[in-house]
């Protein structure tokens, strides 16, 4: 698929879930004139499996991580929401900061993580972000009689997005070519030392191919005929909606 937006916002639960899923397409897109910003839902505190880590070091250096891979993808800027990790609910209180957040910058698209997975497992934190994710675009965002108080106290236009992407979907309709970004993609990834220390940059190297060339596999093998040709690819849900 060939589609640059103007300003793409990603909506991402944890540290590094945005640059292992579509960090290929955010490159892309940087690269073709888009402007991206990210929503960085939670402070990514217990994504650890060493003893000795506390959540609030942790938490230091996977912010630090967040920036050094948005940096290398061409992230113009990172919105910290800093929620707990592991605990993100579907409430007014979260959908009204993603309200704000994509009312303040104006998306043409939203990427974020698929809320409806069946077959496969899926973290809490990624359906819950996914689906508030959905409901803040479509209606909250878009009707001004939603959180009023964003525009009569800080003066916020409500704001229309054109689609939502979902990256993990078990049902993608949107195939795009990352070849060209792969190793940008990669470096991101790579950015997140706490989640990759212990496997070495060719495993890591394999592991993205490999789920790169299934989506590419994928898309070659949908029905969509304007895709053909996919080496390596990142593979979405794609939901338009009227504006």
């Amino acid at each position: 698929m060939e589609f640059t937006p103007e300003r793409a916002l990603v909506i991402t639960p944890h540290p590094d879930d945005a640059e292992v899923w579509a960090g290929g397409v955010i490159s892309k897109w940087v690269r073709a004139g888009a402007e991206v910003r990210c929503v960085l839902c939670t402070d990514g505190s217990k994504g650890t499996q060493d003893p000795e880590m506390q959540p609030s070091e942790l938490t230091k250096i996977r912010s630090r991580e967040q920036l050094e891979a948005a940096e290398i993808l061409g992230i113009t800027d990172v919105v910290m929401l800093g929620r707990p990790d592991g605990e993100l609910e579907d409430t007014a209180d979260f959908r009204k900061d993603l309200v704000r957040q994509i009312r303040l910058f104006q998306p043409d698209v939203v990427l974020t993580s698929e809320p409806y997975r069946r077959n496969m497992r899926w973290h809490r934190d990624h359906r819950i972000a996914g689906q508030v994710a959905l409901d803040a675009v479509f209606p909250y965002a878009r009707d001004h009689l939603h959180f009023g108080d964003l525009f009569a106290n800080e003066g916020i236009e409500p704001h229309k997005t054109a689609a939502i992407m979902f990256w993990g979907s078990e049902s993608p309709n949107a195939f795009f070519d990352i070849a060209d970004s792969f190793d940008t993609k990669l470096k991101a990834v790579l950015a997140h030392r706490t989640q990759t220390g212990q496997r070495t940059e060719e495993e890591m190297r394999a592991f993205l191919r490999a789920r790169a060339t299934d989506e590419a596999d994928a898309g070659n093998s949908s029905d969509d005929d304007d895709v053909t040709g996919l080496t390596l690819a990142e593979a979405f849900r794609r939901v338009t909606f009227r504006t």
